[in-house]
């Protein structure tokens, strides 16, 4: 059987991880991507060293049901260095990541060729994909070139950031600040600097430009204002109620599950630890409201405290809700997205030592928030930002925000376009892409069916997993 992958990021890595470690008969296996840095994808390339993976190992492991990979790769040595002495676990620059990845892939490869299999990778773009005269389908590269496969997976990353305030092309906007080594190095040491959105990757930006002694002043602009909650320090507990094995079991009795279900589930998981549920929600539906210098100074003296509801939420976001997803009722999905950046922020929370850093700006006077921004426009020296508490000047705008789950990343789209054309896939209206024939999958953020939230590690490897089982299952077959 001949397998194409078309792109090499983490989803790739997690899917040739997956087929090295099962039996599977020898085949052959072409991987396609164009980036001189494969196997990285967009986050993990080389960038700062203060550019942190911002979760803990056990849950960045891209070899599904075993959280140990990553850790065992990365080893008692390195995990000391870079110790977060505030949050008891190792927090490694995305770079460092990026090399755990390659060097998965690599040993994968390796292994499938000890077993007989045909590897290679092509550098080169695949443009579309199409049915074949035969039962293979033919994929074409941008300069023509046709390769055959039985099966096609798609792993071509998540979207790419997009410009709400139509600033691209207007001098001092940075539309994409990664890598952030090469983008902030174009920003002037005292330049005043706007940046768009209040999330993990607005925390990246505003913690990178202190730490290369930026002098001039900082603004996180955006809509909410909200703040990626803070990470905890992770604890030896396992829920028990809040379990795909449960979910599955309301949906088999009920057909479905609803919100109000979950909540349930939620709530018996915390009624076992003696927590209560209408203070935990309470304290949640805060982050939306609270002053954020005063939020985020209880959230860093929160970083040891013992109850677990943040954290279970935080782990059934990317291995219950999946799950969940599929069986809810779309009034229910659409209640779940209009809380998206809340959920966001408890389910991607920002690590302790970027929060301390972060609010030793606030107190310095040089980080601010403006929320409420209504407006963003380029004029003669720079950017006036119009919000409810007034107008700000900017010297540069950087887009901090992220792309919205499920959306066509840039480089495919002249590939997403041939597989409709074709009638191999369709677009769902809620976003991602939907295969419409059995040789066709797709792995990653831009699957159709997944969650309002972006897709973690712990959900790309679990996907690759059963991507990978599919593809074989036809093999045996």
């Amino acid at each position: 059987m001949r397998i194409a992958i078309v792109g090499a990021g983490a989803a790739a890595v997690g899917l040739l991880d997956a087929l090295a470690v099962s039996e599977a008969e020898a085949g052959e296996v072409t991987v396609f991507e164009p980036s001189a840095h494969l196997w990285r994808g967009r986050p993990y390339g080389p960038d700062l060293d203060r550019v942190l993976v911002n979760v803990p190992p056990a849950v960045m492991s891209i070899r599904h049901l075993d959280s140990g990979h990553y850790s065992s790769w990365l080893g008692a040595e390195r995990a000391a260095t870079h110790m977060d002495d505030l949050f008891g676990q190792p927090l490694v620059p995305r770079a460092l990541y990026g090399e755990y990845l390659a060097d998965s892939a690599e040993t994968a490869l390796a292994t499938l060729r000890g077993r007989g299999w045909r590897t290679r990778v092509v550098a080169a773009r695949i443009v579309a994909v199409t049915r074949s005269r035969g039962l293979r389908l033919a994929l074409y590269t941008e300069d023509g070139h046709e390769h055959m496969a039985d099966q096609v997976v798609l792993c071509v990353g998540g979207g790419t950031p997009q410009d709400h305030y139509g600033l691209g092309g207007a001098h001092g906007f940075v539309g994409d600040p990664y890598p952030l080594a090469s983008t902030l190095d174009q920003i002037q040491t005292g330049a005043d600097v706007a940046v768009i959105g209040s999330g993990l990757t607005a925390v990246d930006v505003a913690v990178s430009l202190a730490a290369r002694g930026h002098a001039g002043r900082i603004a996180l602009v955006s809509r909410t204002g909200m703040l990626p909650h803070v990470y905890q320090r992770p604890l030896d507990y396992r829920p028990r109620h809040v379990t795909v094995e449960r979910v599955e079991a309301l949906g088999r009795e009920h057909g479905g599950v609803t919100l109000d279900d979950l909540a349930g589930l939620l709530r018996a998981e915390l009624a076992e630890k003696g927590e209560d549920f209408a203070r935990f929600t309470t304290e949640l539906l805060m982050a939306r409201s609270e002053e954020p210098v005063r939020w985020l100074r209880a959230q860093l003296a929160a970083i040891d405290d013992p109850r677990i509801g943040r954290r279970v939420l935080q782990q059934s976001a990317y291995t219950v809700a999946p799950y969940a997803w599929r069986l809810l009722p779309e009034s229910d999905r659409e209640r779940l997205r209009r809380y998206l950046r809340l959920a966001t922020s408890v389910a991607a929370p920002m690590v302790p030592v970027n929060a301390a850093a972060l609010l030793g700006l606030f107190d310095s006077g040089q980080l601010t928030t403006a929320p409420g921004v209504r407006k963003i426009e380029a004029v003669e020296r720079g950017f006036r930002v119009r919000g409810d508490g007034g107008d700000l000047n900017a010297d540069v705008v950087v887009n901090a925000l992220n792309p919205p789950p499920q959306t066509v990343p840039r480089a495919a789209e002249q590939l997403v376009t041939s597989l409709l054309t074709d009638g191999l896939a369709a677009l769902y209206p809620s976003g991602g892409l939907a295969p419409a024939d059995p040789r066709l999958h797709v792995v990653g953020d831009f699957a159709a069916g997944g969650t309002f939230i972006t897709s973690g590690i712990l959900g790309v490897a679990a996907r690759a997993a059963r991507t990978a089982g599919g593809l074989l299952t036809v093999q045996a077959g």
